[in-house]
């Protein structure tokens, strides 16, 4: 019988790790401050060992490096390569002896870790094959395989199929020989070509296997906590009820494993899963994961319906499309729960959305859904982007103008971020836009120049916008929800414990609810920090803060 090792590597470079940036989330240990890694759940691994275990002979375990290191204490390691070679060394791995590690890499800055994951693991089980699987792997197998010598093949694409005919054969060397869905040094070289081995009826895939991740170590879903005024105290899971994407945003690299043909799970089964993870798990929230939940509008009001029946609640990260968000569908929403909601709007400038990104946005749209979401009770964040190539200083400044006619809850200013297999990153290849630094890019640090911008003045521009549109012209502040401001603000501080414009907007709110001791602790926090650092006390006075009364 066969045993695979699943690993997932950090999520974060080794440098935004040990030294988070002014703009980064982080949480503190005995040793410092550390960049705050995020633990969610690796859908794509437990699918895929649901796969192998119905249709092959096989022990599966997994290690998820970002869970690993949020519960160290403290990091004692010159650089993930020693920490690797430190953890894969302990003796449940060595007893194990896992005869395939398969790493699964989605975005850049893992790049790194994924080759020294292998390294180590060529070391340390030197008869295991070594093979990596996610969006990296697919889109820059020849780097891979120019910067490695320890990764006997690549997955294309999604891994079911492919995986469970590699542990299925006998002469497995034979088998990654073959087929077209492994990509091998040997191949790569013949410049042969590669093909998806999609599994069309999802359906086919067994319940996700949940367990092998030890769910006690996830706690509850951190996807959650980063939105504070979503549901709070409620036990929950991610699902992803399709796969496939029809869209061609420029900046997103999805269709480049999943393709951009709808694929779903039936709503049989869907009804079956949410029960199961109901009566199994004790959750309470789904947090759907798909990349393009409202393709099929009818469906969403009879998945709507299965939550009801169940009373279970749902939760969307990044996945619903702003034009299907008519007045109908959040009326339903609201009925099971949702409360809050993530809204994927952007840009607020017609022609970086049409001309750019070519998503399929009306920003009369954009105001519409936000003001419905008011009178519902629905709080919204709102996803923004800047930086990409093509936009221009004054694109940017539509944008905020727009943006401030807004009264969303939360606004969440990100980098534009080149992922590998975007239409974004093939322009910014081909004009030489990369800092050389941009494969541990991420949602906060910039790494493309053009002739309109550096990435040095998009990275503080974000956080400029984000100071401004969250805390200056916060929309709860302006219209007098105080106690929504305020929960706004402690998360902030939660995240950033120096955060000097959380502690400022937290003491006005404060003191607009009557809660004086948080009044007083905020304002002489916010006076400390700002009395400290040049920093804050640059902000403050790039917007004139006035003194707190």
């Amino acid at each position: 019988m066969d045993r695979v090792l699943f690993i997932v590597p950090p999520n974060l470079d080794f440098d935004s790790f040990i030294n988070p940036g002014f703009n980064e989330c982080e949480v503190s240990g005995k040793t410092g401050k550390f960049g705050s890694l995020l633990t969610d759940m690796p859908m794509g691994l437990i699918s895929m060992s649901a796969y192998l275990k119905k249709n092959t002979a096989v022990e599966v375990k997994l290690i998820n490096f970002n869970i690993v290191l949020t519960k160290m204490e403290s990091f004692d390691y010159d650089s993930y390569k020693e920490f690797f070679l430190n953890a894969l060394s302990a003796k449940e791995w060595l007893d194990y002896s896992p005869t395939l590690v398969g790493v699964s890499t989605l975005f850049t800055p893992s790049y790194y870790s994924m080759l020294d994951i292998a390294e180590a693991a060529r070391s340390i089980f030197p008869a295991s094959l070594i093979i990596a699987g996610g969006g990296i792997p697919t889109n820059m197998y020849k780097k891979i395989f120019e910067d490695s010598t320890c990764f006997d093949a690549l997955c294309y694409g999604e891994g079911e199929k492919p995986l469970s005919g590699l542990v299925a054969a006998t002469d497995k060397v034979e088998f990654l020989r073959n087929n077209q869905s492994w990509i091998t040094k040997e191949k790569v070289d013949k410049n042969q070509f590669f093909v998806f081995d999609h599994i069309v009826n999802l359906d086919e895939i067994p319940f996700f296997d949940y367990d092998i991740l030890g769910t006690e170590g996830y706690g509850l879903n951190p996807l959650l906590s980063a939105f504070p005024l979503a549901q709070k105290k409620t036990k929950s899971m991610p699902y992803m009820t399709s796969r496939g994407c029809p869209h061609h945003c420029c900046f997103c690299a999805s269709h480049t494993v999943h393709g951009r043909t709808m694929r779903y799970h039936s709503l049989d089964r869907l009804r079956t899963d949410f029960k199961r993870l109901s009566e199994q798990y004790g959750i309470q929230t789904v947090v759907f994961l798909d990349d393009h939940f409202m393709a099929d509008r009818q469906r969403v009001f009879t998945i709507i319906d299965i939550l009801a029946e169940l009373q279970l609640t749902p939760f969307f990260p990044y996945s619903l499309t702003l034009y299907a968000l008519d007045r109908k569908v959040l009326e339903a929403l609201k009925s099971i729960g949702l409360n809050h909601i993530v809204l994927s709007v952007e840009s607020g400038s017609n022609r970086v959305l049409k001309e750019i990104m070519h998503k399929p946005l009306n920003l009369s749209i954009v105001k519409r859904v936000i003001a419905d979401c008011r009178q519902l009770g629905i709080d919204t964040d709102v996803n923004f982007l800047i930086g990409l190539p093509g936009e221009t200083h004054h694109d940017i400044e539509v944008s905020l103008a727009f943006l401030k006619t807004l009264d969303a809850t939360w606004f969440r200013i990100y980098v534009a971020t080149p992922l590998v297999g975007s239409e974004m990153y093939n322009i910014c290849v081909e004009h030489n836009y990369l800092s050389d630094n941009y494969l541990s890019c991420n949602l906060k640090k910039a790494v493309i120049t053009t002739p309109d911008f550096t990435a040095e003045y998009i990275r503080d521009k974000a956080y400029s916008l984000n100071l401004e549109l969250n805390f200056v012209w916060n929309s709860d502040l302006r219209l007098g929800n105080y106690d929504v401001a305020l929960k706004g603000f402690e998360n902030t501080i939660r995240v950033k414990a120096d955060h000097a414009f959380a502690y400022y907007f937290a003491a006005k709110a404060a003191k607009m609810l009557n809660l004086e001791e948080k009044y007083t602790s905020y304002k002489a926090k916010y006076q400390e920090i700002t009395g400290k650092s040049a920093f804050w006390k640059a902000y403050a006075n790039q917007f004139a803060l006035p003194e707190i009364e």
